[in-house]
């Protein structure tokens, strides 16, 4: 004879499918009213752009409003803050990259969101190689040459970043010890002012992703000198190996995240409706035509990537000593 269940564990049962109940029951009538985006970086740099890009279909997929909400800002960290501390609703979520989710918790020692454990993630949008791009007002065209002018004037020359604490800053770190000269960094909100203190020699050099950067690259106003891994839209600029410049073969990730204890429900309707958006190939095109490859996928798989690059990240930022207090 089977022995009765306890009082405890019964309640504890019952309020456990209860609450499974409800999330269901939510997840099916969710969304009914706009959920809101928010873009830890300024409008107008590659992050932004991208998000632009699935934005109409993503929002027609969900049958209701995608409000973007910049809020750029220490190297994307304020706004990741923000997605972590907003109420688990599924009308808050947040675009999350190798930055805010695997650099930040290595150069900020003050970080106030942990990004493995304050959210949900719902999948990846897509990644990106990097571009070491300069101001035409240097003459070099590729990596070793680039090395060779700004020897000739050691003291003279800086590069810029998207902000202090992220990839873009810690690969103008690595190019800073490959060169050794004493590059000042100077780290800006967001790609936007920062292309145009490249573009008027404010700043000689930096590393950005595709995104933003092609427009001016094409109109003469910057120049590519090499890229962290082959692209569609910088066919004749060779990568870093190909020069024979080792250590320079990273990729930027974009994703979406929620505020941790979102319902799984929810973050599995976002992941269902981001994948056949990313599916569809006018959108995966209009990505690529960016520099971007659209990234189907799971949420347990970004959360895992982005594991694995804090261990990466961590290890980089050590070696070049980047911190950001």
């Amino acid at each position: 004879m089977t022995a009765p269940m306890p009082k405890r564990s019964f309640a504890t049962l019952l309020a456990a499918t209860l609450a499974a109940l409800s999330a269901t029951a939510f997840a099916q009538s969710w969304p009914q009213k706009p959920i809101t985006l928010i873009v830890p970086f300024p409008a107008g740099g590659g992050t932004d752009l991208v998000v632009r890009a699935i934005q109409p279909m993503l929002q027609k997929e969900l049958g209701q409003a995608l409000v973007i909400d910049n809020r750029g800002g220490a190297g994307g960290t304020i706004g990741s803050a923000m997605v972590a501390r907003a109420a688990p609703d599924g009308y808050t979520a947040g675009v999350a990259t190798t930055s805010t989710h695997a650099v930040s918790v290595s150069v900020y020692p003050k970080l106030t969101f942990d990004p493995l454990k304050d959210f949900e993630y719902a999948g990846f949008i897509g990644t990106s190689p990097y571009v070491l791009a300069t101001t035409p007002a240097l003459s070099a065209t590729s990596v070793k040459a680039l090395v060779a002018e700004l020897k000739q004037k050691p003291e003279g020359y800086s590069f810029g970043s998207v902000g202090a604490g992220t990839v873009s800053q810690l690969l103008g770190e690595q190019f800073k010890a490959l060169s050794g000269v004493p590059l000042v960094h100077v780290p800006y909100r967001g790609a936007a002012p920062a292309y145009t203190d490249l573009m008027a020699g404010q700043v000689q050099l930096m590393f950005d992703n595709p995104v933003g950067l092609v427009p001016y690259i094409r109109a003469g106003k910057l120049r590519a000198v090499a890229t962290t891994a082959p692209n569609a839209l910088l066919a004749g600029v060779p990568t870093f190996e190909q020069q024979g410049v080792p250590g320079f073969g990273q990729s930027l990730w974009y994703g979406v995240v929620f505020p941790r204890n979102t319902p799984k429900p929810v973050v599995d309707r976002f992941n269902a409706a981001l994948n056949k958006v990313l599916s569809d190939r006018a959108v995966s095109a209009n990505l690529a035509s960016k520099g971007v490859n659209a990234q189907p996928g799971s949420g347990a798989s970004l959360r895992n990537a982005v594991a694995q690059d804090i261990t990466y990240w961590g290890r980089i930022a050590k070696s070049v000593g980047a911190t950001v207090d």
